[in-house]
């Protein structure tokens, strides 16, 4: 029995969760998600979800851990939220935001201007003295990971002096230079 599969999910208050037709539905505060769901049974009873599994295939197996991630952190999402914070280390490297549009430069001979998802939530914080942060926000987990590994790729931190677009918090493997 795959361990994470078989936790129950706890629903927050304020979030209702539906299963139609193999799609399972989360409302919440902060908006509203919904995942495909193949293969694997939901029940939704007393305050909790549970999935499980319709037969011990390898493939059944498999899917049952990964839908329970997806369906938690699906209700996660429209109660609390997730947020990712990327840092711009380097000389001259600087964030601007205006509405949706998220301006960067970031040492290349022209600007970078990303149009931002409407779902995502986009603030720049500059201080004097320290480096630029881009910070993310959303209730989709994955569409918040997917816009800050795009900004990443723009520049990525290199091993050497550690400039580039990194998340906050993030280890870098640095290198040492020539040896004199």
């Amino acid at each position: 029995m795959s361990r994470i599969g078989k936790n129950p999910i706890a629903i927050p208050e304020g979030v209702t969760v539906d299963f139609k037709d193999g799609v399972v539905t989360v409302k919440g505060r902060m908006g509203e998600l919904s995942q495909e769901i193949k293969d694997i049974n939901v029940k939704i009873e007393e305050g909790q979800v549970v999935l499980e599994r319709s037969s011990e295939s390898k493939d059944h197996r498999a899917k049952h851990g990964l839908y329970r991630a997806l369906v938690n952190n699906m209700i996660e999402g429209v109660s609390k939220g997730f947020t990712k914070e990327l840092e711009l280390v380097g000389v001259g490297y600087r964030a601007n935001s205006q509405g949706q549009k998220l301006d960067l430069a970031l040492g290349f001979s022209h600007n970078i201007v990303l149009n931002i998802a409407p779902e995502v939530k986009i603030e720049t914080i500059s201080e004097k003295g320290k480096n630029p942060i881009i910070k993310l926000t959303s209730f989709d987990k994955q569409l918040v990971g997917q816009v800050a590994a795009k900004i990443r790729s723009f520049r990525r931190p290199e091993p050497y002096k550690g400039k580039g677009v990194k998340f906050v918090g993030e280890q870098l493997r640095r290198k040492a230079g020539k040896s004199a």
